[in-house]
């Protein structure tokens, strides 16, 4: 594939020291579960009013460098009629968008599940593009279950279709952001969680290799490598961030550009407390920051409770919040 320079300016611009990236990209259904959190219902008008606060915090671009949004989300705009894609890049904030569709069974494959969304993509790419949107999110799911659950044939399938999602986006001009979700939930151990997500990782970079994606317009948005959350052996924030930076020299090329992390499934603290050991550990060959959901936003939608007069507090969580994880990855909380 042909080189493509901006999407090297985009992947700088995502990865700056002291900045992350927020997983605004819900669909309106998971939307509604974060809703509910504070007893609202399910409706675009509080979908948008939350959004706005995320998007519309003073000081919010001194922590965060990209925001992912939703199909509806990169549609819609503030009460001044400003689109929210906008927003974010007059403040210098990269906007992204999530393409894949979801999950399906995997047909043969006992609790294993194939992502969703390769057609059209290139239409649908442009159209973002026209919208604003400079990088992506696929998101792969990878259950860990008994012993032969992930089988490497789910990986491999997976990977494929991550694989020609990326070529779909760098055609585009848009950086992809691949994302191999081992799930957290289960009881399965450290060490059993650890070589799931290095052999997954590992399958899917030879994948992209073989499929000739440019890894260096291309950024890993990776699990933390922890204890399943049932475990009776909860993992500690510097064995999570050795387990986790052994995954990565073990499964990551150098010409990767950068790598995320998403919470899963993590209390924000814990996520914070991870980050911050991960980067204690000092320099490695990838940039290496965050690109949480919940863990942002979680504490948010309680400062803000749906009500007007809340904004303003919500806005000041918000800013924190962020201010919070920038520091720890940079290992300085």
């Amino acid at each position: 594939m042909k080189k493509n320079t901006k999407l090297y300016e985009t992947v700088a611009a995502l990865l700056a020291p002291g900045k992350g990236i927020l997983a605004a990209d819900e669909s309106d259904g998971t939307a509604g579960k974060r809703l509910a959190m504070v007893h609202l219902p399910n409706e675009p008008e509080n979908r948008q009013d939350f959004r706005e606060i995320l998007f519309t915090a003073d000081g919010i671009h001194d922590y965060l460098s990209g925001v992912i949004l939703y199909d509806s989300s990169i549609r819609n705009f503030t009460d001044e009629g400003i689109p929210f894609a906008d927003v974010l890049t007059s403040q210098g904030i990269v906007p992204g968008i999530k393409v894949d569709l979801g999950t399906r069974d995997l047909s043969g494959f006992k609790g294993e599940v194939v992502t969703q969304g390769l057609d059209n993509l290139a239409e649908r790419f442009s159209e973002y593009y026209d919208l604003g949107a400079r990088f992506a999110k696929w998101r792969m799911v990878v259950n860990i279950d008994e012993d032969e659950t992930p089988t490497d044939e789910s990986i491999k399938i997976n990977s494929i279709m991550m694989a020609r999602y990326a070529q779909i986006a760098q055609e585009a001009g848009i950086v992809p952001i691949v994302e191999p979700e081992v799930i957290h939930a289960g009881d399965h151990s450290l060490q059993r969680a650890e070589m799931v997500t290095t052999k997954t990782i590992q399958i899917l970079f030879n994948t992209l290799i073989e499929y000739r994606v440019d890894l260096q317009g291309l950024i890993l948005k990776s699990s933390m490598v922890l204890a399943g959350d049932k475990h009776s052996d909860q993992t500690t924030a510097d064995a999570v961030a050795n387990a986790t930076l052994r995954t990565f020299h073990m499964s990551v090329p150098h010409e990767c550009a950068g790598i995320v992390f998403l919470s899963g499934g993590q209390s924000p603290e814990r996520s914070t407390e991870n980050l911050n050991a991960i980067a204690k550990m000092g320099e490695q060959p990838w940039p290496i920051t965050f690109s949480f959901s919940r863990a942002i936003e979680e504490p948010v939608l309680k400062a803000w409770g749906g009500k007007k007069e809340n904004e303003d507090k919500a806005k000041k969580v918000l800013v924190e919040t962020c201010k919070q994880n920038s520091l720890a990855s940079l290992g300085k909380l």
